[in-house]
């Protein structure tokens, strides 16, 4: 017997039935399917834009059918902004602007919660500009 402990796994904190409910709940989706639809889309999305060890850290903090989601993608060679990242969900899900920003707020949002404020913001600082908003954070800038 050894007296070091093995680190302890992180388990996620929410099923996916759990996270396409909140999901359903605070994007007023009328059904969940229409919920994982949105999920399905907007996790895809984010794993083409992260990578490194944040990309890590998520997954495992993710349910394991999002985190799937997340990790089958492969990451784009050209980070797109926040705005970039709604208008290519938007080409791809076949959805307006305006109702694609709406989805990527009520998935991220999610995420946010499920990442914790530490993960987040290493996240954000990895992304290009234009996503706090979109994971509910106001975007501060610093002045010249």
């Amino acid at each position: 017997m050894s007296d070091r402990c093995a680190p302890l796994q992180h388990l996620p904190v929410m099923t996916f039935e759990q996270m396409l409910d909140r999901v359903r709940y605070d994007g007023v989706y009328p059904t969940r399917e229409r919920a994982e639809e949105v999920v399905r889309l907007v996790l895809s999305g984010l794993g083409r834009q992260l990578t490194g060890e944040e990309r890590v850290e998520l997954a495992a903090r993710l349910p394991r059918e999002a985190a799937r989601i997340l990790t089958e993608q492969i990451p784009g060679t050209r980070p797109l902004t926040g705005w970039a990242f709604v208008k290519d969900l938007a080409t791809r899900g076949g959805t307006p602007l305006a109702t694609t920003r709406w989805d990527t707020g009520s998935v991220l949002a999610t995420v946010a919660a499920v990442a914790g404020p530490e993960l987040l913001t290493r996240i954000l600082r990895q992304l290009p500009s234009g996503y706090a908003l979109l994971f509910g954070r106001a975007e501060l800038t610093q002045a010249a």
